[in-house]
């Protein structure tokens, strides 16, 4: 078998079927051994992983050449303690692991070089997993430190695709991500998260609450065993995870910085459809996306457009969410106040210049306010919520 290959059924090791019988994901001692393998390489790679393709090349080898080609002179000290770890111990309780000899396993992840050998699953098992990819997802991807605008479009993408039941994809970081996993779950809706380091604890720590909302409804799925905290290497590993999982990689807001493009960089390198979010022209978190709109990537505005690009142009309508329906039925003057708001006239001094009364203006920011049609942003700048 080749490094990047698959192993046939009747070439593989013994596999431990677990306590479940046969209905246990499978987890065959030699993909139990490769996810040791990156564990205790795990500090060597933070020098030589950061960068996608090298890291897809690295993760390409077999075992003994990723070990020789990172580890160099300590490589026969840590094939040692590799050959000392006892791989028979269960994951903990609430996570199961599969890998990539189970007719299980997501076929999108074994494209390309450098591919998963095994998943760890929390959040409803295998099982869950493969319900939430039965379909195409879409991945919402973008800066950790992004603005409200940011927040909010990342939050109705996931809520409106989620909505009409596409699984909606991304890491479990701060900001962009973060955003758009609530809006799914806020829609009731199917999830899936990718974590940099173990599923069986949110990080980052401002993060936990909703890593255990998210398992309630949704996975959680990691590369790494249980135990292990992020690493800057793993941006690219996950990268690749996140990007070969989603039909639609969409960029919401981030920084032309490599680093803020790197699940761009890997959808293109996988074939996947990019999307992108247009922002302020002078804003440097449009930067990212306008660089790929003209590169060619599809111009995402809402969900609508995002299906549009999954199945074709009006074949799958968005679902009209409550907030949608709520709008609806406001009153003209109140309807007329929001539609300047998303227009661009965004902060009080703006309202009046276009010839607003100021006591009637500020009444109708209150009851927009209070009704959840509008939140307050950077700058103190309105912005069209729900």
């Amino acid at each position: 078998m080749s490094a990047g290959g698959i192993a046939h059924v009747e070439d593989q090791p013994a596999l431990d079927p677990g306590p479940s019988g046969e209905d246990e994901p499978l987890a065959c001692e030699a993909c139990l051994r490769r996810a040791a393998l990156l564990e205790l390489l795990s500090p060597r790679l933070e020098y030589v992983g950061r960068d996608p393709d090298n890291l897809a090349a690295l993760l390409d080898l077999a075992d003994d050449e990723l070990l020789e080609g990172v580890a160099g002179k300590a490589a026969a000290r840590l094939r040692k303690r590799l050959d000392a770890t006892d791989h028979s111990q269960p994951p903990p309780p609430g996570v199961q692991r599969i890998c990539r000899h189970d007719q299980r396993y997501p076929a999108a992840l074994l494209e390309g070089p450098g591919a998963p050998r095994m998943l760890h699953v929390a959040g409803g098992g295998v099982q869950r997993l493969g319900e939430l990819l039965r379909e195409p997802a879409v991945a919402v991807v973008g800066s950790r430190a992004p603005s409200d605008y940011g927040l909010e479009v990342a939050h109705a993408l996931g809520r409106d695709l989620a909505a009409t039941g596409v699984t909606v994809i991304s890491g479990l970081a701060d900001g962009i991500a973060a955003a758009a996993h609530e809006g799914a779950l806020d829609a009731g809706g199917p999830t899936l998260t990718v974590m940099a380091g173990g599923v069986d604890v949110g990080r980052p720590a401002s993060r936990r609450a909703l890593h255990r909302r998210l398992l309630q409804t949704g996975c959680a799925i990691a590369e790494l065993p249980c135990g292990n905290g992020p690493g800057g290497w793993y941006g690219a590993a996950r990268g690749r995870i996140v990007a070969a999982l989603a039909r639609l990689v969409i960029v919401v807001e981030a920084s032309d910085e490599p680093g803020e493009l790197i699940h761009a960089r890997i959808a293109r390198g996988r074939g996947r459809l990019l999307g992108a979010v247009p922002g302020r022209v002078l804003s440097p978190l449009a930067a990212g996306p306008l660089s790929l709109l003209r590169d060619g990537a599809v111009l995402v505005r809402g969900a609508q457009d995002a299906l549009d690009a999954l199945y074709g142009v009006g074949e799958r309508r968005a679902e009209a969410t409550e907030g949608v329906e709520q709008r609806g039925r406001l009153q003209p003057r109140l309807r007329a106040v929001l539609d300047r708001v998303a227009a661009g006239e965004d902060t009080l001094g703006k309202l009046l210049a276009g010839g607003s009364g100021r006591e009637a203006l500020l009444v109708a920011l209150a009851e927009l306010e209070l009704g959840g049609h509008l939140v307050r942003g950077d700058g103190g700048r309105y912005l069209p919520h729900g």
